[in-house]
């Protein structure tokens, strides 16, 4: 099929490589001059493991290509992925500013049938939104889905290729038909092409990560209570995850969710719910208490140190959200060493990926009074403390005699318990994780 990508960014990127690595004739449409300038020269802008070998493949047999001409891309196409940012405002609204503006662009482009797909997370009624500014500028035939992205950071690329499902919302048989069609290689192993109308489609994928949200929140609740009992969460997820009615993913205790999506959807979700008159409670905890998660760690460090932090060399280990990425929206790391930073203390940081994305995010001001380091060993060369971020497979088996032979002293707050509490006994470390009794070594 020909296909038009209108948005290069991690959505976007990863769709139209996907899509034209299945055989498919794909345009990606951007208005970013640089980024447009360094994909055309091969040059992916994110991290995402898998993604460069197909990007490679797709480029150097024609089958993917890069433009800023919108009409060029729409009148190449027979389906259009509109896969645009819907950044949330002070109130947790979804911005549909970039969405809404295409759509009318597309409006005033198209002159025979096209199927236009929102691909991006927005609220419920985008679709009807979109239909109507097409609509209000052609009389051309059109059909416009709603079929939401399930992409993990880190596995994006395999979850596109072997997704557990395809959400496809549309009222149009014709549309259905065309995108189960264009759907059907990667299904092939059976999971389902879930066709449904436009409005369940959209809440579908909010609820997903609402869910997935609120279940990572309650472990951190009950971790938070487990350091007040003298139990293990380790113990009680497995206890937990065994359940077949609960099952055994995202119940990891850390310190707190980030990204691009789960943040953003949960306020989404919740503002809908709000301009609806409907109060929902469990969302609104969901995010008090992931806020006070993330900051957490601080007040570890705080109690350990007796308040005294101010001139405390702390050293950071990852600052993307998660590992196998370079995303840093909402990522923890950004709450702590902003806190850390007003209390004076002096930080010294260590990702592998992500470093360029949190001096940006971070701002220069404040990046400026941090010391990013090029190794996980420099990172401790000399500090009081270790705070352990994002759980990168490089963290997971050091040789813990660095830590005393680096650190002043080896005391490590671990935001994802990445070590089991025996070793790190053992090693003599002062080991403080989340839910876990701590492990109190020579000081």
């Amino acid at each position: 099929m020909n296909i038009a990508v209108v948005g290069t960014g991690y959505v976007g990127l990863v769709t139209g490589t996907c899509f034209a690595d299945s055989g498919n004739r794909v345009i990606c449409v951007d208005n970013d001059q640089n980024k447009l300038k360094a994909l055309n020269k091969g040059k992916i802008p994110i991290y995402e493991p898998g993604l460069e070998s197909l990007f490679e493949r797709s480029t150097k047999e024609k089958r993917l290509t890069f433009t800023d001409n919108l009409r060029d891309a729409v009148e190449h196409a027979e389906i259009i992925f509109l896969c645009l940012p819907t950044p949330p405002g002070a109130d947790g609204q979804a911005d549909l500013q970039y969405v809404l503006q295409v759509a009318e662009d597309i409006g005033g482009i198209i002159k025979d049938y096209k199927i236009i797909v929102n691909k991006s997370t927005v609220p419920v009624g985008t679709a009807d939104k979109v239909r109507e500014k097409i609509a209000n500028l052609t009389d051309v035939e059109f059909d416009v889905v709603s079929n939401p992205e399930f992409l993990r950071e880190g596995a994006a690329v395999d979850d596109f290729l072997r997704p557990e499902r395809v959400v496809i919302g549309t009222s149009s048989q014709k549309a259905a038909e065309q995108m189960q069609l264009l759907y059907e290689p990667f299904v092939r192993s059976g999971n389902p092409i879930i066709v449904m109308d436009e409005r369940s489609s959209e809440l579908t994928k909010y609820a997903a990560n609402s869910l997935l949200a609120t279940k990572i929140t309650f472990m951190n609740e009950v971790a938070n209570l487990c350091e007040r009992v003298g139990a293990n969460v380790d113990n009680v997820r497995r206890g937990l995850g065994t359940d077949s009615r609960i099952g055994k993913r995202f119940l990891f205790a850390g310190i707190g969710y980030g990204g691009s999506c789960f943040p953003k959807d949960v306020q989404a979700l919740d503002y809908t719910s709000d301009d609806l008159g409907y109060q929902f409670s469990i969302l609104k905890s969901v995010m008090d208490v992931n806020n006070k998660q993330k900051t957490s760690i601080v007040r570890k460090l705080e109690e350990y140190y007796g308040g005294e932090l101010k001139n405390k060399t702390i050293g950071m280990w990852g600052l993307a959200f998660k590992p196998e990425t370079d995303d840093v929206r909402e990522a923890p790391s950004l709450y702590i060493a902003d806190e850390l930073i007003k209390i004076g203390a002096n930080l010294r940081a260590y990702d592998p990926e992500a470093t360029k994305n949190f001096k940006q995010t971070l701002g220069k001001q404040k990046s400026s009074k941090i010391d990013f380091v090029n190794s996980p060993m420099d990172a401790i060369d000399g500090v009081d403390a270790l705070i352990i971020c994002t759980e990168w497979n490089e963290f997971r088996r050091p040789d813990f005699t660095w830590f005393h032979e680096k650190m002043k002293k080896p005391v490590i707050f671990d935001g994802r318990n990445l070590y089991d509490l025996e070793r790190a006994k053992e090693a003599k470390l002062t080991y403080y994780s989340v839910g876990r009794p701590a492990v109190n070594g020579k000081k």
